[in-house]
């Protein structure tokens, strides 16, 4: 059995286990060179937390562990296609990958229509449901500017 092949077991094992604990049928790893950092299951209705993906709590757990925001030299292994907030996760967090065992046809399957947001994303923001609108502001800027200020900074 190959590395990746193992770690797609494991995640699918781990969701499976977070639904009989009372959670999401997700689960996900952080792996850095054959070596899991981070796991991570779906806590959304157990912490009453939207954003409480498996992958975002792996990728969370996974920064503090390796004490960087910068997760690159890992991979980010999920038991199901990360929804657009998990591919943003992993994409802020520079991962050089991400693996993946059901997609988000099974997930609609099982009641998770991710495709609905994929499908928002390709329309122009006019047409959302959820109104989204810049109001301008001549102090708009304000905050970068106090960032490009900070000689210290950590940059992302």
């Amino acid at each position: 059995m190959s590395d990746e092949d193992r770690w797609l077991r494991a995640v699918i094992d781990r969701a499976v286990a977070n639904v009989a604990d009372g959670g999401g049928p997700f689960a996900a790893l952080v792996v850095r060179g054959g070596v899991m950092v981070a796991d991570g299951v779906n806590r959304v209705t157990r912490e009453d937390d939207p954003t409480a993906h498996a992958e975002v709590v792996a990728i969370r757990t996974a920064g503090r562990t390796l004490g960087t925001h910068v997760l690159s030299g890992t991979v980010l292994v999920s038991s199901c296609e990360p929804c657009p907030l998990c591919l943003a996760a992993a994409l802020w967090a520079r991962v050089d990958a991400v693996v993946y065992a059901a997609d988000r046809d099974d997930a609609a399957h099982g009641g998770f229509d991710d495709r609905a947001f994929y499908e928002l994303f390709d329309r122009p923001r006019d047409t959302w449901e959820l109104p989204v609108r810049q109001v301008p502001r001549p102090d708009a800027t304000a905050p970068f500017d106090a960032w490009l200020a900070k000689a210290d900074r950590v940059d992302y």
